[in-house]
């Protein structure tokens, strides 16, 4: 019986994730969940699963809660989630929360030990090494949740690191991939949120459209395999049925295919290294019939692009990178600007910090937060 925190419990992932527990209730004890202002539904998750310890962001939210759960501690405001990891003995904590206010967390949920399940891929791009290097010191374990890089993680273990020629990303190709490019400058918010294939948060459905989402996990990958980005291929996979390949040097690529199910690489990271039995929908091999790979048009996915520059660049780019994306997307859902805008915005949020004479490649913490504070004001006074 392992305990389980989840972060962010109240989005897609977190969502899933407590599906997967009571799926296996004799796996899995929910003993803290966090989330931003959803109390509603929190409330709700609390309920089903015992849980006597959650958190909110928002003091309001938190304020609401309390009355619907007398008899547990509710933490609320900033820090909150700070908090909850304070308090709480955890075996295994899902970090779910979105964006990159989720870094002060995840350094958190490694100080405590034990497993993190990472589904912030924010945190990874924007202080991979000082990541790893906390969770060396604590002896924690870092498990990537996103379908992608759970599935190079599962791959890997076929081989040693030092066998790999290449990583093979697949993509979606996200919302608009068989739009004609003159349409693009007219696409509403909503039906860039249409995902073909997944259900997923506003934020990485729209960056599955412009993949601007591929463009971080490029550098979510060079963080977790230690591998250069130009070793790092990404590939078009409309069916999102081959989740991600590696290649190895005796040319041999090892896959990893399934169902599109988030639950899954959920389940990977939360009872690793044990795969228990799980009553998904099983794989059909008349699914093999219809598998298709191409490479993504630079024209139609610019930011692609700018992943390899971030990524090659390290320091403090990957951080510009993600906050410069973060506000166009939220300005694009707004009606404010173009779907186009969102990855030039980002493009010369790149061009500016590489530009700045003391840009830092090694750079602190420090550095780290005050590049994303800097990118997102020149992003939104664009």
């Amino acid at each position: 019986m392992r305990r389980l925190v989840v972060l962010g419990s109240t989005g897609s992932v977190g969502t899933s994730a407590l599906d997967v527990v009571r799926s296996l209730p004799d796996r899995f004890r929910v003993v803290g969940l966090a989330a931003n202002s959803n109390d509603a539904k929190l409330v709700e998750q609390a309920k089903a699963h015992g849980v006597a310890l959650v958190a909110f962001e928002s003091e309001e939210a938190g304020a609401r809660a309390k009355a619907s759960l007398p008899g547990a501690t509710v933490l609320s405001g900033p820090g909150s989630a700070l908090e909850l990891l304070r308090r709480v003995d955890a075996d295994v904590v899902l970090q779910a929360t979105v964006g990159a206010a989720a870094l002060a967390t995840t350094f958190a949920a490694i100080e405590k030990g034990g497993i993190v399940a990472l589904a912030n891929k924010e945190s990874l791009v924007m202080a991979g090494p000082m990541l790893f290097e906390a969770a060396r010191r604590h002896r924690a374990t870092v498990i990537p949740v996103d379908s992608e890089h759970s599935a190079i993680f599962q791959c890997l273990r076929t081989g040693s690191a030092d066998e790999v020629e290449r990583i093979i990303l697949t993509a979606s190709g996200g919302s608009f991939r068989d739009r004609p490019l003159a349409d693009l400058p007219h696409v509403s918010p909503a039906e860039a949120l249409r995902h073909p294939t997944w259900t997923m948060g506003p934020r990485i459905t729209v960056d599955s459209a412009t993949m601007m989402n591929k463009a971080l996990e490029i550098g979510e990958a060079v963080a977790l395999f230690h591998l250069p980005p130009e070793r790092i291929r990404v590939v078009i996979h409309a069916q999102s049925i081959v989740h991600s390949m590696v290649e190895f040097r005796d040319g041999s690529v090892v896959a990893q295919m399934s169902r599109p199910d988030m639950r899954l690489p959920i389940l990977f990271a939360l009872a690793y290294p044990e795969r228990p039995l799980f009553p998904a929908v099983r794989f059909d091999i008349r699914d093999f019939a219809k598998l298709t790979f191409a490479e993504p048009d630079p024209e139609r996915y610019p930011a692609l692009e700018l992943g390899y520059r971030a990524a090659r660049a390290g320091g403090t780019a990957g951080a510009v990178m993600n906050a410069a994306d973060e506000v166009a997307v939220s300005e694009f859902l707004d009606g404010r600007i173009p779907f186009p805008e969102i990855a030039a915005r980002v493009g010369a949020a790149l061009d500016r910090e590489f530009a700045r004479p003391a840009l830092r490649t090694t750079p602190t913490l420090s550095d780290i937060l005050d590049a994303d504070r800097r990118a997102r004001l020149e992003v939104a006074s664009c």
